[in-house]
C-alpha cells in the first residue's frame, strides 16, 4: 500500500492544506448528514405518520448500506482516480439531502438515505487514506488527524445542527441547508484536489487477510461495541431529552449544542492522548462513554444530572473515531485503505444493529431500557481493552 500513502510530488504549501481542509469539510458534511435525523426523529415521525422507532431506520439503513459499500467500492474502484471518487461522493450526498428534503413519503426518505449509505461507505474509506498523499510525507499524520477531526466532529454535531435548523424552520429546511453546504464542498474539492490515481490493487483476499492480524481483530471488536452501544441510545437522545427529562425545545437545542461542543474537545484531546498511550486512551473513552449513558438513564429525573451526563457522553464519543482509526492504522499501516474499508463495515454494521436494536427496545420497553443496553455494550468494550494488547507502536 506504499503508493497509497506516498506523498504526491510537488504537492506542498498552502494549496495542499486547503485541499486537506476541503476533504475534511466534505467528511464533516457526509457524517453530519448521516446523523442529522437523530435530532429530528420526533417531528419527522409525526409528519410522515410512523413511530419514532420506525423513524430510526433513517439512521440504521445508511449504516447497513455503508457496511456493504465500503469493501465493495474498494474492490470495484481499483483503477479510478481518488479525486473523482471524492468529488462524486460529495455530489451524491447533496442529492441524498435534496431527495429527503423534498420527499412526500417515508419510503422516499429511505431511498435518499440509501444513497447516503453509499457515500458514507465510499467517502470515509478513501478520504482518510488520501489525506497522507496531499501533503509532504513528514506531515501526513497531521493531515490524517485533520480529516479524522472532520469525521469525529460530524458524529457529535449532526444531532445539534439538525435540532437547531429544525427548530428554526422545520426538518425539511435542515436537510436543504446541508444539501447546499454539500454543494459547496463539491466545488471546493473540484478546485483544490489534483489527480490522485490509485496504483495499488485491493483484492478480496487482502480484505479477508486483515482479520488474521490479532490487533486488527481487537480494534474491529472494540469499534463494534462502542458503535452499537452508542447508537442504541444516541439515536433516541432527542426524544429522551424532550419526553423523559422534559426539556423545552430551546433546552434540548442548548443541551445538544453542549454535547457537540464537548465532542469537539474530545476529538482533539484524544488525538494527543492516543499518541502517548492508545490502549489506555481508548479504555478511558469507552469507560466514560458507558458510564455517561448509564448515568443519563439513572438520573433522568434530575435535569442537571441528565445534562451533565449527556455532555460527558459527547466528549467521550467525540474521541471514538480518532481512537479506532489510529488503532486501524497502527495495526496495518501498509494496508490502510482496505483496513479503513473493513473498519467502516464493522462500525456501520454495529451502528445499524445498535440503532435498530435500540428502536425495538424503545417501541416495546421504552427509552430508558435502550440506554441501559447502550451503556452495557460500551462498558464491555472497556473490559475488552483491559485484556487486549495494543498494536505495535504503542
Amino acid at each position: 500500500m506504499t503508493d497509497l500513502i506516498a506523498t504526491k510530488p510537488g504537492n506542498s504549501g498552502i494549496r495542499s492544506w486547503l485541499a486537506v481542509a476541503s476533504v475534511a469539510t466534505a467528511a464533516f458534511v457526509v457524517i453530519t448528514t448521516e446523523f442529522l435525523p437523530i435530532g429530528l426523529l420526533g417531528t419527522i415521525a409525526a409528519d410522515v405518520h410512523v413511530s419514532v422507532g420506525t423513524a430510526g431506520l433513517m439512521v440504521a439503513i445508511p449504516g447497513i448500506v455503508a457496511a456493504v459499500a465500503a469493501p465493495s467500492l474498494t474492490l470495484l474502484t481499483n483503477k479510478i482516480d481518488r479525486r473523482l471518487l471524492l468529488i462524486g461522493f460529495a455530489a451524491l450526498v447533496m442529492l441524498s439531502n435534496v431527495i429527503v428534503a423534498l420527499s412526500s413519503s417515508f419510503a422516499t426518505i429511505l431511498a435518499g438515505r440509501v444513497l447516503l449509505g453509499i457515500c458514507v461507505g465510499g467517502f470515509c474509506t478513501f478520504a482518510v487514506a488520501v489525506g497522507r498523499r496531499l501533503v509532504p510525507e513528514a506531515q501526513g499524520s497531521r493531515a490524517t488527524a485533520i480529516i479524522l477531526a472532520g469525521v469525529s466532529i460530524g458524529t457529535v454535531v449532526g444531532l445539534p445542527i439538525g435540532t437547531a435548523l429544525g427548530a428554526l424552520a422545520g426538518w425539511r429546511f435542515a436537510f436543504g441547508c446541508v444539501a447546499g453546504f454539500a454543494g459547496l464542498t463539491v466545488l471546493s474539492q473540484a478546485l483544490l484536489l489534483s489527480s490522485l490515481p490509485n496504483r495499488d490493487v485491493t483484492t478480496f483476499g487482502l480484505l479477508a487477510g486483515l482479520f488474521k492480524i490479532p490487533a486488527m481483530r481487537v480494534g474491529f471488536l472494540a469499534s463494534a461495541l462502542t458503535a452499537a452501544g452508542h447508537f442504541a441510545a444516541y439515536t433516541y437522545l432527542q426524544p429522551y431529552l424532550s419526553r423523559i427529562v422534559h426539556l423545552t425545545p430551546s433546552g434540548v437545542t442548548w443541551t445538544l449544542a453542549a454535547y457537540g461542543s464537548a465532542g469537539i474537545v474530545g476529538t482533539f484531546a484524544s488525538e494527543r492522548a492516543a499518541n502517548r498511550s492508545l490502549r489506555w486512551t481508548f479504555f478511558v473513552v469507552s469507560l466514560f462513554l458507558g458510564l455517561a449513558i448509564l448515568t443519563a438513564a439513572a438520573f433522568s429525573a434530575d435535569r442537571i444530572g441528565s445534562i451533565a451526563a449527556v455532555v460527558t457522553w459527547g466528549a467521550a464519543f467525540g474521541a471514538v473515531p480518532v481512537c479506532t482509526q489510529i488503532w486501524t492504522y497502527r495495526s496495518a499501516p501498509e494496508r490502510f485503505e482496505p483496513a479503513s474499508a473493513m473498519g467502516i463495515t464493522v462500525f456501520q454494521i454495529a451502528l445499524a444493529a445498535g440503532s435498530f436494536g435500540g428502536g425495538v427496545v424503545v417501541d416495546y420497553a421504552g427509552l430508558l431500557p435502550a440506554f441501559l443496553l447502550g451503556g452495557a455494550l460500551a462498558l464491555a468494550c472497556g473490559l475488552l481493552l483491559l485484556l487486549a494488547r495494543a498494536p505495535s507502536g504503542e
